[in-house]
């Protein structure tokens, strides 16, 4: 059961009605290198990630582990990265083949770009719903203990 989820630990940022936001650190898979202060690769990010939740049993600044299932990681990176790759290529390819300009192909591929993000900013709510992350308690370990 573990192997179908992505788990990462968060701390509770701020409760709004049944939505609690979660601070999360996203790390690139070599942050814990010692050669990562000379390393452009290591990469570290802030992301808050919001969270349904009608328990109530959460408080801020709570340490808590939130879990999403390890098909919508896939499927975020073919909408993020997979499908603009090759709407790029091809309207790259179609566009130097119209006019013969490697400029005009390289901006017709850029450019087909805002609408397909603006598409999926559309539908940014249908998305929200196919995304769904749930929290949970540190095992262990009490409020009392986290501060």
């Amino acid at each position: 059961m573990t192997k179908d989820y992505i788990r990462h630990q968060g701390k509770v940022e701020r409760i709004e009605k049944h939505k609690v936001y979660v601070r999360i650190e996203q790390k690139a898979a070599c942050s814990d290198c010692h050669a990562k202060s000379v390393c452009l690769a290591s990469d570290k990010k802030d992301k808050i990630i919001e969270v349904n939740d009608n328990s109530g049993c959460y408080s801020l600044q709570e340490d808590v582990i939130i879990s999403a299932r390890s098909s919508m990681g896939l499927f975020a990176v073919i909408i993020a990265f997979a499908i603009p790759l090759i709407l790029v290529i091809v309207s790259l390819i179609a566009g130097m083949n119209t006019s013969g300009n490697e400029v005009i192909g390289g901006l017709v591929g850029l450019s087909v770009l805002i609408p397909y993000y603006f598409i999926l900013y559309l539908f940014r709510d249908k998305l929200k719903k196919k995304f769904i992350f749930t929290l949970s308690k540190i095992p262990g370990l009490t409020h009392n203990q986290q501060t």
